[in-house]
């Protein structure tokens, strides 16, 4: 990762962004000697992959099953 301070990052913003667009560079912000924020190419979540915490229900039932006359509110009947 490369260092830029805060007035040279502000200045030359756009070009910072395409380098990193382009060669997956990152770069560091620093004001005072001090790192304050990362640049680095944005990482796109997987869609696919199941959250872990969703692994976990368990549904003892098909939800997609209609229900029963008898199950009905009476409201709603």
């Amino acid at each position: 990762m490369k260092s830029v301070n805060v007035h040279e990052a502000k200045t030359t913003f756009s070009s910072l962004l395409a380098s990193v667009e382009a060669g997956h560079e990152s770069f560091v912000i620093c004001r005072n000697g001090e790192p304050v924020a990362d640049l680095v190419p944005h990482k796109r979540a997987n869609r696919i992959k199941t959250h872990p915490t969703l692994s976990r229900i368990k549904i003892e039932y098909d939800p997609v099953e209609p229900m029963s006359a008898d199950e009905w509110p009476e409201a709603a009947k």
